[in-house]
């Protein structure tokens, strides 16, 4: 008698919270202290993320894990937990900053620099993930997701070399025991490749183009509708999975049919979802809670979109000049805090 095939690895998701999850208002003074003294139930999620995530724990029969990595300090934590559990999400592990330890030893660079918490971290977790098991992340365009997420599956794999990762720590102004703590898990962990996919929610707006130096690893989202059609795409979501999702944003959150169009409309335009995955969502999705009107949206769009041209070549995951690219987010940062000084000097 043949002895049972083995499962195989779970799938592990990692979230950001803030601005990924939760609809986060950390722009200003006014905000930082509004979410500081929120309620659980106050706490608003980023329209379709509750429900994204849900589905993705029940496509994965209970072989997928979820943890969440946030910039929140940990002193949220609990407040953080108890919005979870009424939203009905499950997690396997939370990660939170130490901005307190920070704050008393006077590392104020820490409180906001992102490479050094959150790229620790990731190795870090990394070390305890089953062997083979895969990754899908989120992020968002507030901070530096793409950049942390897309570096870490480098290092990962060994296509950055220690070098340029210390040219980026010095960029970051990443403090040693930061630094120390990345080259140790660094250390512990082989050659691997196991980040599947990074999907940047665009809370400001930033055009999808500026992603496209990140490769096609890195899938920009307008809203969780997107990120839906990427997920069923890469094959971690199913048609009706989908369709549910849709229906939820027009049921639940004020979105429109003609809105999920265009949302639909520009998946296929930027590659998001392929044409045959477009019309093999559209002759699927059907039932299960997904109203009628979406899953003729469905279906009609992808009839209707035209086949890609047979000589466009596919495109090829490159290695970022990372160095280069945090130099450019943090002048882009610069110019941003020095324009929202000049609004609020005219206010």
């Amino acid at each position: 008698m043949s002895s049972p095939a083995a499962a195989p690895p779970p799938h592990i998701y990692r979230w950001d919270l803030d601005k990924t999850y939760l609809d986060t208002d950390f722009d200003s003074v006014l905000g930082l202290l509004r979410t500081a003294i929120q309620r659980p139930a106050d706490k608003a999620n980023i329209p379709g993320s509750s429900e994204l995530l849900r589905e993705l724990r029940v496509a994965a029969a209970g072989n997928a894990m979820i943890y969440f990595i946030s910039g929140s300090p940990r002193q949220m934590r609990g407040v953080l937990v108890e919005k979870l559990k009424l939203d009905g999400i499950h997690f396997d592990g939370f990660i939170l900053k130490d901005n307190l330890n920070n704050l008393l030893r006077m590392r104020f660079r820490a409180i906001k620099e992102q490479v050094g918490y959150k790229l620790p971290a990731l190795l870090t977790a990394r070390i305890g993930a089953p062997e083979g098991s895969r990754e899908t992340l989120f992020g968002d365009d507030a901070e530096r997701d793409a950049l942390v997420y897309s570096l870490y599956a480098d290092l990962l794999a060994r296509r950055v070399d220690i070098h340029t990762l210390h040219r980026v720590l010095d960029l970051a102004g990443v403090y040693p025991d930061s630094r120390e703590a990345i080259e140790d898990a660094l250390g512990k962990l082989p050659r691997q490749d196991p980040v599947q996919r990074i999907i940047i929610h665009l809370d400001r707006k930033s055009p999808p183009m500026h992603f496209d130096v990140y490769g096609p690893r890195v899938v920009p989202v307008y809203n969780y509708f997107q990120a839906a059609l990427t997920l069923f795409q890469d094959g971690r979501l199913g048609a009706g999975a989908v369709g549910r999702i849709g229906t939820a944003l027009v049921e639940r959150y004020e979105y429109t049919l003609p809105m999920l169009l265009r949302s639909f409309q520009d998946a296929l335009r930027r590659q998001i979802i392929d044409r045959p995955a477009a019309v093999r969502l559209g002759a699927q999705v059907a039932g299960g809670g997904v109203s009628a009107e979406v899953v003729a949206l469905f279906a009609r769009e992808a009839e209707a979109t035209p086949a890609p041209s047979r000589d466009a070549p596919p495109r090829l995951q490159p290695v970022p000049d990372y160095p280069a690219l945090l130099a450019r987010e943090q002048h882009r940062h610069q110019i941003e805090k020095a324009r929202r000084r000049r609004i609020s000097h005219w206010l």
